[in-house]
């Protein structure tokens, strides 16, 4: 029997943690794992082995960290011997009656375009990995522990690319429901299902009781099976060693309510070993799996948000301003390969009132791929809304679509020879919905009658590929009324016709309608109440045009999909000023440039928005202390709020940074570098080789005026000190990623104690605690934005007491 087959049966059983269980049995600190394995088989086979003793189903290799970047940092190059060995060593210790399942980790980078990370080597890396535990007879694949939403996409394009196993995709949220780099759990349901994952959920960062909330928020959205794997509760700090104390009774108690929340496979992270898994087992024994309560959905999603696009839901408004046709200044910053116009644009839209934004750079004289591929990469960090990808050219749509940090609607396939045979198989292996445009090759129908054969004809060849209605969007196509009066009846016939009998989403490019004709935005308005009223489920249309914008909230409430008028209400009181009475301009000049440069993270134009200020006869130092500052600041209270997430904070941070080595020569003495605040020595301690962490703060750190000098990762406590005594720093500041290594930051401080060391302490780490950081006398920060705060105050003098985190 199959593994999909199985799950539909009863409830299957993973294994618990591996890291803890080896350094129960010797690992030591600082050791690479994988490595450790290999030269002592017989420790990590009697762990695969007690696993299966527990009943797990599944035991999962230790292979966690097995990518070249992470074994690189050990001296170890030869990627697919490390996996496949670990894989084989998995199987002699289980046999044949338990699957084996490969374990593939993140890289410790971020991947493009939110990180420095090439996409198609992110896609090689996990590749390497990926034909290496093939070798070794696999019988899965299990991706977890993920954080960026990008990577994950590579590893599970690179498992997808080179077999059809059963592969597992579970990400690691943070304790306000998202991942560092924002994603929620739906919107990584949504992306990772579409793009062929067999089953999808979460594990580590909190125990069974936070994670229920996870699973109950992405069953009623699965097509397919969900994963839950937590930690053993949350670590404490006990008698000097961090310690998980749920107990095996409590953490199986849970076990029941995963079930009923609609979990399908089951098992345990940190801190948890066999005899949970055992209890576990037992807990859940004789449970019915609860399949997923659709074989399809329709919806889009970005890196951090999702768009679900079925059942009575608002009309959703495409944003269409994002194309070069008419607009001179887009165009010239196009053939350029500047990108603050999109940004700006998409800003605007999206507080207007869009949901989503179709993205079209095709105009005479440019490379449409790579403006394409830049223009995704920058909506990716600016903006929160799903991108519709709008281009004649298939070659741009494949390339977008492999990018694309989520999933997209593509705009669009007709029933034209070339489309369907290009595009659909395309749109299939990246799980994009996309628009049915009910053209084919030399021919616009101009009735309904003709319309409707054409979306029957494409659908069935869509639906020969796997796609189900849910994954369509058919267009009603919408003629100027000015050469046809006729043709605005046949495109509200055909959205009738497929929203009541063919039983699909709709949508409809508004302005086509009043093409030629005086007054536009109130012939627009008056169509687009029409069409609701015949089920239109989405429209193209300028957002900053405030007749369509009203016309569309008042014919929702009208057709009953606003309840209690609740939107209505909330649009009109909420709506900016600046949009009532009058158009808004395709894009704004904003009061203060600089700000919003660094606001937005705009680090292609800053050293060009500097430039200008300086000739406008702004003063250098006035504009990082009343522009530059105020905007960083800004950008920290905004990541407080979770409004701006890892990627954006990133983006200001290195805007900020490019603006200050721009304005270097006109600060002289009143420079960042000569008016420090004081110094700080930064190091992610010995045994950890991560460093993300430690960078952003670092990154952060010199922003806002500090010297900073950064050590580097897997750091000795003796080279910290020894340094330390050198610079004769305010503050040293420690990271530490893993529970393991996290215990060596005290070996830090009371070595510090020891050689008497004038200078504080500040601390932060994933898995660091302001309850640890007072245990070993060190300030705590949980990330780059209190890390400054915390450094201020510390340096400043001010607040002598430890929390220093208010």
């Amino acid at each position: 029997m199959s593994l999909k087959d199985r799950i539909k049966e009863r409830i299957i059983i993973l294994d618990g943690a591996t890291g803890t269980e080896l350094q129960k049995k010797g690992m030591p600190a600082g050791a690479c794992p994988e490595i450790w394995c290999l030269e002592n088989p017989g420790i990590i086979g009697a762990v695969h082995s007690s696993y299966r003793d527990a009943g797990a189903d599944i035991v999962t290799t230790a292979t966690f960290g097995a990518n070249r970047v992470k074994l690189s940092q050990y001296g170890t190059h030869d990627v697919a011997r490390v996996n496949r060995d670990l894989a084989l060593l998995a199987r002699s210790a289980v046999g044949a009656g338990v699957l084996v399942g490969g374990d593939i980790g993140p890289t410790g980078r971020f991947v493009r375009p939110f990180g420095d990370l090439d996409f198609e080597d992110a896609v090689e890396i996990y590749k390497e990995q990926v034909r290496g535990l093939l070798e070794g007879g696999v019988d899965l694949f299990l991706i977890e522990t993920m954080i960026d939403i990008q990577e994950t996409r590579a590893a599970l394009i690179a498992v997808k690319e080179l077999t059809d196993t059963f592969t597992s995709v579970t990400m690691t949220y943070e304790a306000h429901g998202r991942t560092l780099n924002g994603t929620d759990p739906v919107t990584a349901l949504i992306t990772l299902q579409s793009l062929g994952a067999d089953a999808v959920g979460c594990n580590c960062s909190t125990g069974p009781e936070e994670m229920l909330g996870l699973i109950e928020a992405m069953k009623p959205w699965a097509t397919i099976p969900l994963v839950a794997k937590p930690n053993a509760g949350m670590p404490e700090l006990i008698d000097g060693a961090t310690l998980f104390t749920m107990r095996e009774d409590t953490f199986a108690s849970f076990g029941a309510q995963f079930v009923s929340k609609g979990a399908n496979l089951l098992g345990g992270c940190c801190g948890t070993t066999p005899e949970y898994i055992r209890r576990l087992k037992e807990a859940v024994a004789g449970g019915r799996s609860i399949p997923p309560a659709r074989d399809s959905i329709s919806a889009v999603s970005s890196a951090r948000s999702s768009v679900i696009l079925e059942g009575r839901r608002a009309l959703s408004i495409v944003g269409e301003r994002i194309n070069p046709t008419g607009k001179k200044p887009l165009q010239e910053e196009l053939l350029e390969g500047r990108m603050s116009l999109v940004r700006t644009m998409a800003k605007e839209q999206e507080r207007m009132g869009a949901s989503l934004l179709d993205v079209n750079v095709g105009m005479p004289g440019i490379d449409q791929k790579k403006s394409m591929l830049e223009a995704i990469g920058s909506l990716s960090v600016a903006s929160d809304l799903p991108l519709v990808i709008d281009s004649s050219d298939s070659n741009v749509i494949e390339a977008a679509l492999r990018l694309y940090p989520g999933r997209a609607l593509i705009n669009s396939i007709s029933g034209e020879r070339e489309k369907t045979e290009r595009l659909l198989p395309v749109a299939a292996k990246y799980g994009a919905m996309f628009i049915l445009l009910p053209l084919t090759e030399g021919n616009v129908p101009e009735t309904a009658e003709e319309r409707k054969k054409i979306i029957e004809a494409v659908f069935a060849k869509a639906a020969a590929l796997g796609f189900a209605k849910a994954d369509i969007v058919v267009d009603g196509l919408v003629m100027a009324a000015s050469s046809d009066s006729k043709a605005p009846m046949e495109t509200l016939k055909t959205v009738e016709w497929i929203s009541d009998v063919f039983k699909a989403n709709t949508i409809i490019g508004l302005s086509n309608v009043s093409f030629g004709l005086p007054e536009r935005p109130s012939l627009n308005a008056a169509f687009l109440a029409m069409a609701v009223s015949k089920g239109l489920t989405m429209a193209i249309a300028n957002p900053g045009v405030e007749e369509v914008m009203n016309s569309s909230v008042a014919a929702d409430l009208l057709e009953g999909r606003d309840r209690d008028a609740a939107a209505y209400i909330r649009y009109f009181s909420r709506r900016p000023p600046e949009a009532k009475g009058k158009r808004v301009p395709s894009h704004e000049v904003p009061a203060d440039p600089v700000f919003q440069a660094v606001l937005d993270g705009n680090r292609d134009d800053i050293e060009s928005v500097l430039s200008r200020a300086l000739e406008a006869g702004g003063d250098a130092r006035k504009i990082v202390d009343g522009s530059m500052v105020p905007a960083i600041t800004k950008v920290g209270m905004l990541f407080d709020r979770r409004e701006y997430f890892l990627p954006q904070l990133i983006a200001s941070a290195e805007a900020m940074k490019k603006g200050i080595a721009y304005l270097e020569p006109w600060l002289g003495d009143a420079g960042p570098a000569k008016r420090q605040k004081g110094r700080i020595v930064i190091a992610t301690v010995k045994g950890d080789v991560h460093d993300i962490g430690k960078n952003i703060v670092t990154l952060m750190l010199r922003n806002q005026g500090f010297e900073v000098t950064d050590l580097g990762k897997d750091v000795p406590a003796g080279t910290i000190i020894q340094e330390a005594a050198r610079i004769k720093p305010s503050v040293i500041a420690l990271s530490a990623l893993m529970t393991t290594t996290m215990v060596n930051m005290r070996e830090v401080v009371e070595l510090a104690g020891q050689q008497s060391l004038d200078c504080q302490f500040m601390v932060g780490g994933a898995v660091v605690t302001k309850a640890y950081a007072d245990s070993i006398g060190a300030h705590y920060a949980k990330d780059g934005v209190e890390a400054v705060r915390v450094a201020e105050k510390l340096t400043l003098g001010k607040d002598s007491d430890r929390d220093l985190s208010s």
